[in-house]
């Protein structure tokens, strides 16, 4: 019979890193480990503070509570409401199930012979700090750059966008930017209109969720193209997601499995998309390796056209050392590298 307990680690940023929910230091995690007859099986519950669904005081009793359901055989809760506990015992059993503990989806990118085109992030921060990110991810060969905004003055802001657009065509580099939420309703289409200057890619939720109308109507007018993000937490009903997209028609969205609850939840969002004829990408949400490793592996086998959202392994200074690296931008799998075991 199977067994279940799990482990709290708290990860620590190697630099402060700025959203518009404030600065992060620390990160959590909680990682669900499974055994049966002397096999593991490690799947990551990874929660964003003021962003997932299900960061609540009850998360640990509840991911404790689903420990003892599975040790003692017991009818296992429902696990809807805690998408990330879904994705961590979704990504534990495909661990537990596979031949090798971290290898979920054999495919060529986990035999290193192929790698996934990743975007480089730019955190908030001062205009000089926002810069010397860019001129990093410009130096290790990134020709897709996402840069947070929404922290500084928006005229600095263009500034910044200026220098990097003057310095590189759209042909070269292409630029996504993320507002989290930070427009208000009034000013978010002048605001697009003034980025649009710049050829953005795309700008991810430029107003905060639950404005449907005024978000269908920025999606119809704003001359850059919408991706939504945040707006899809916590949509769980197959009926309203549906209704969302083909009501909103954003240009993109952008899953991130740990907040939609799993693999398989994500899947039907895409389906979804597709349907609706609009783009997509996948994002990780700071998970450590082990969480990104698992979406990783799980978005190469998707049918890939953009660069993807998975490039946030490298910023704790304690992460679980493993055989993924970035490399020109591209992340990939180098097995001369092995994993370390922490559990």
């Amino acid at each position: 019979m199977i067994q279940a307990k799990f482990v709290k680690h708290t990860f620590d940023f190697k630099r402060p890193s700025g959203t518009s929910r404030g600065i992060l230091t620390t990160k959590d995690s909680w990682f669900l480990i499974l055994t049966e007859h002397g096999k593991k099986g490690v799947g990551e519950c990874s929660i964003l503070k003021g962003l997932s669904y299900d960061d609540h005081p009850t998360f640990e009793t509840t991911l404790r509570a689903l420990c003892d359901q599975i040790n003692t055989g017991q009818a296992l809760m429902d696990l809807t409401p805690w998408p990330a506990i879904k994705m961590g015992y979704e990504t534990a059993l495909l661990s537990l199930n596979s031949a090798m503990t971290y290898n979920l989806f054999p495919s060529l990118f986990t035999q290193g012979k192929a790698a996934i085109p990743i975007n480089g992030l730019v955190w908030m921060g001062s205009f000089d700090y926002m810069k010397e990110q860019i001129d990093s991810l410009l130096d290790r060969e990134f020709d897709c750059i996402k840069i947070k905004i929404g922290a500084i003055d928006f005229d600095e802001e263009l500034r910044l966008l200026a220098q990097l657009r003057n310095r590189y065509s759209a042909s070269t580099i292409s630029i996504r930017v993320d507002a989290n939420g930070a427009f208000g309703p009034k000013e978010a289409l002048g605001k697009l209109d003034k980025l649009s200057a710049f050829e953005i890619h795309s700008i991810e939720q430029p107003i905060a969720v639950k404005q449907w109308q005024l978000m269908t109507d920025l999606c119809k007018k704003s001359p850059v193209p919408i991706a939504l993000d945040e707006e899809l937490i916590g949509v769980f009903d197959f009926e309203t997601q549906s209704e969302l997209l083909s009501q909103i028609q954003p240009q993109y969205v952008i899953f991130k499995p740990s907040l939609l609850g799993g693999f398989s939840s994500t899947k039907q969002w895409i389906d979804l998309a597709e349907k609706n004829k609009i783009g997509w990408w996948v994002t990780s949400a700071l998970e450590s390796n082990i969480g990104l490793n698992s979406i990783a592996q799980w978005t190469y086998t998707q049918d890939l056209k953009l660069p993807q959202g998975l490039g946030t392994g490298s910023l704790f200074s304690n992460n679980i050392d493993s055989p993924m690296v970035i490399r020109k931008g591209c992340l990939w799998n180098d097995n001369s590298i092995s994993w370390r075991e922490i559990f």
